[in-house]
Order: C-alpha cells, then sequence, then structure tokens
C-alpha cells in the first residue's frame, strides 16, 4: 500500500508521549518537533491513529511543505502539490492558516491564495469553472513558520481530546489528551492502585481506566475523514475491529476519584457511564486531609486547584500544605502532581525528584513527580499494608 506523510501534533511538551504512542502502533522513523510528530504510513494509519493517539490533538496529512517569501511563490508552490488526488470533485475544502516570524504574515491572504491556487490545480483534473464544495469535508491548513509553508488536511475533525464521553463541562476541565499524557509520564500499571484525590470531573481516573483495560480512546465517536471516498468504511471497521479485540476485559483496576464538591462528583460518575466504565472507576467525596488507602503501593496523579485568580491564591496554597502533610502517610506510594504555582514544593514541604515543564492549555506548568519504592516482589503491587 502507498506511503503518506502524516503528522500528529501535539501540546508543547507532549511530542516525545505521543512519539511514543506511534511506536508502539508499530510506526518507525519519526521526526519530533516542536508541535508535532512526522512519519510515514499507509492508509491505515489514519484509521488507527485517530482511534488509538492517547495524547496528540489531531492527524493531518503533509501534502507539501516548501519556502515561501513571496504571494506568488506560495501560489504556484501550492498549485503544484497533488490535490486532486485527495480531493473529491465535490470536496468542501476550507482553508484555515497562521503566520509565525515569516514575511508573508497576513494569514487571510495566505488563505485566500492557498484556496485559489487549489482551485485551480482542481480544474485541471475536473474541467469546470465552479466547484459546489457540497461533498465530504477536507479541512485544509496553511501554517508558515520562519517562511516555511505547511500544506496539510485534518484527518480528524474535531481534536482527538474529543473522546465522546465528557458531554457535561465542570469548571476549567483538564483536557484528556494531557491526562493520558500525565498518567503515560508516569509509566503507572493496571496492577496498581491509583488515586485522584482532587479529580474534579473526572478525566484523570476515566483516562487511567482506558490504558488499564487498554481501551483506545477514539472508539465512542467519529473522524473527519470517514466520510472520505479513500478511507473504506471496511478500512475503518477493521480498525474498530482491532481495537475492541485489544481490550483486557477482564483486567482488575484500583482506580478511585475523590473530591470535595458533590455536583462535580455526579458529572464524574455521568462521564464514566458515558465511557461505559462506571463498574471500574470508584468516585467518593472525601476531603485531602482524610486521604488514605488500603493498598500498600499506589500511584497518585492529581491537577489540583492552581489559586490563578488572586481571590483563591490563599486557598490553593493552604491546600498544597494539606497535600503534602496527607500524601506523606503514604510514604510507599508514588506522587504526580501538575500545578503552576513556582512555590508548590515550598508549600508540600517536598522537594520533587523530578520535574517536567508542561501547559494546561495556555498556562505554564510544572509536573511535580515524587518517586515511591518499587512493590516487594513477594508480596506484589496490589499488597495490603499491615
Amino acid at each position: 500500500m502507498q506511503k503518506i506523510d502524516l503528522i500528529a501534533t501535539a501540546a508543547f511538551g507532549l511530542e516525545s508521549i505521543v512519539a511514543n504512542e506511534l511506536k508502539v502502533l508499530g510506526y518507525e522513523n519519526l521526526k519530533v518537533e516542536n508541535g508535532r510528530v512526522d512519519f510515514m504510513a499507509d492508509l491505515s494509519a489514519i484509521t488507527r491513529c485517530n482511534l488509538w493517539l492517547r495524547s496528540a490533538d489531531r492527524v493531518l496529512i503533509k501534502v507539501g511543505e516548501f519556502q515561501a517569501l513571496s504571494f506568488a511563490e506560495l501560489f504556484e508552490q501550492t498549485k503544484a502539490l497533488p490535490w486532486a488526488d485527495w480531493l473529491p470533485e465535490n470536496a468542501e475544502f476550507p482553508v484555515e492558516g497562521k503566520s509565525v516570524r515569516s514575511k508573508l504574515f497576513s494569514v487571510p491572504d495566505c488563505q485566500a491564495i492557498v484556496k485559489k491556487a487549489i482551485v485551480e490545480k482542481m480544474k485541471i483534473r475536473y474541467p469546470r469553472r465552479w466547484f459546489e464544495e457540497n461533498g465530504p469535508k477536507y479541512k485544509i491548513q496553511v501554517a508558515l513558520l520562519n517562511d516555511r509553508v505547511t500544506l496539510t488536511i485534518d484527518t480528524s475533525g474535531a481534536g482527538l481530546h474529543k473522546r465522546g464521553y465528557r458531554k457535561l463541562s465542570a469548571e476549567a476541565p483538564l483536557k484528556e489528551t494531557l491526562a493520558a499524557a500525565l498518567i503515560s509520564i508516569s509509566r503507572w500499571k493496571a496492577d496498581r492502585a491509583f488515586i485522584d484525590p482532587c479529580c474534579g470531573s473526572g478525566t484523570i481516573p476515566i483516562e487511567a481506566a482506558l490504558i488499564g483495560r487498554n481501551m483506545a480512546p477514539g472508539l465512542g465517536r467519529s473522524f473527519a475523514a470517514e466520510n472520505w471516498p479513500q478511507l473504506t468504511s471496511a478500512l475503518w471497521q477493521q480498525s474498530r475491529t482491532e481495537a475492541h479485540d485489544s481490550i483486557r476485559h477482564h483486567q482488575p483496576l484500583g482506580i478511585m476519584g475523590y473530591d470535595l464538591n458533590p455536583s462535580v462528583l455526579d458529572l464524574a460518575r455521568f462521564h464514566a457511564k458515558q465511557a461505559g466504565l462506571q463498574n471500574l472507576v470508584s468516585f467518593q467525596q472525601r476531603d485531602v486531609r482524610q486521604l488514605g488507602s488500603k493498598y500498600k503501593y499506589g500511584y497518585l496523579i492529581t491537577n489540583p486547584p492552581y489559586g490563578e485568580r488572586l481571590s483563591e491564591l490563599k486557598q490553593a496554597e493552604e491546600l498544597y500544605r494539606d497535600m503534602g502533610k496527607a500524601f506523606a502517610k503514604l510514604d510507599t506510594w508514588s506522587f504526580y502532581i501538575i500545578c503552576s504555582h513556582p512555590r508548590f514544593e515550598e508549600f508540600f514541604q517536598r522537594k520533587a525528584d523530578k520535574k517536567r515543564k508542561l501547559y494546561n492549555g495556555r498556562i505554564q506548568c510544572n509536573y511535580f513527580q515524587f518517586f515511591g519504592p518499587k512493590p516487594d516482589q513477594l508480596q506484589g503491587p496490589f499488597a495490603v499494608s499491615d
């Protein structure tokens, strides 16, 4: 099957996580750049990557990449690309754009020129003066960075963080893609106990359950490329069947989510039910100061309030103090906490073993990692404390 150029986009700091997910799927010769991972694969990669990638934002087809310093160069080099190989005669193809540190800085002009160039190229394949654009949607992006133009077609449609289970939203929700990445970075395994003591609407515990049962995160949604003639329904069905067959239905899980707010816990239970995980994640109303577990070993991964508003800052700092005292009682557990407060470790009263810069939306954060001891091999990871 013919190879095509693909790009899996990613939030800053998550590129290596996405690259590892692609390796697990069997794709090689990856090129990791800021905000993206480039690779070559056959058409089936579009279906498999959309279904399976947990931390990527989108899966794009790279139609072309070139340098352009003038609108004339942009037009001619765009027109030279094989657009008719992808776009059918009735394709709807809106053009979006962005420009960073480039001579061609007017995004509306770049969009208009790319659109016109594609139309002119399409006229060579389809001899007509007007294209109705009443067929499947192929969203095209022209991205300029340092005068380098990348032209892509979006295969995903809605961003990959939209799994389909989060129909309702709490205040300041964590994106599903970032939640999955936090778990991947921790290297948590399904045979370890798992707690999120500030679980909110349940995103981190739900993503952990999906990972623990090896459930493809995209199984509950549809994608833009499902309507394309190049990707048959049989190809999509084959990838979905593969994903269903890969689920570890009998994998036991010990995943718990705690929060003080009963309303957001109702949301968390609703989201778990939407994801088909209502019997796999336990949500309970509990103060951080009451934290405890019967399990001797485990992982605690959480996204506590940041106190971004000045009126909430003192409250957040007091929470970090309470977390430090409560977590200390779980002295054989590992803790992973994403937080934007620059003095988090001071309030938590413990220096992180490792920190990683990540972005929660546009908020720069640190992912504080505190490593616990390895489980006793004789007792096993689900050992109960004395």
